[in-house]
């Protein structure tokens, strides 16, 4: 199974993750997914579309000292993770 480096939901780099990714049902950890948006084999928030996401991600990078312009650069591609594909952006 490919390992990804980044959350395929928020894009946070796995490796930034303190609990050390999301987990399974089973409680192995998620390759795909990071502790703050997959639990138990379940993401947190299910009914979040894309752009909701990006508008999280940014305030928290924003929230971390970082200028709106990072966020913005840093987000850019949300919608293009595993989690969004198939789903309309909106």
């Amino acid at each position: 199974m490919k390992k990804y480096k980044n959350c395929q939901s928020c894009g946070m780099p796995l490796l930034k993750d303190k609990k050390g990714g999301g987990t399974e049902h089973n409680g192995q950890k998620s390759n795909l997914y990071c502790s703050h948006c997959y639990v138990n084999g379940e993401f947190v928030q299910p009914a979040l579309s894309a752009a909701e996401m990006k508008l999280i991600v940014e305030n928290k990078i924003c929230e971390s000292g970082f200028p709106n312009f990072v966020a913005k650069l840093f987000t850019r591609n949300i919608h293009k993770l595993k989690r969004w594909q198939g789903h309309q952006q909106g």
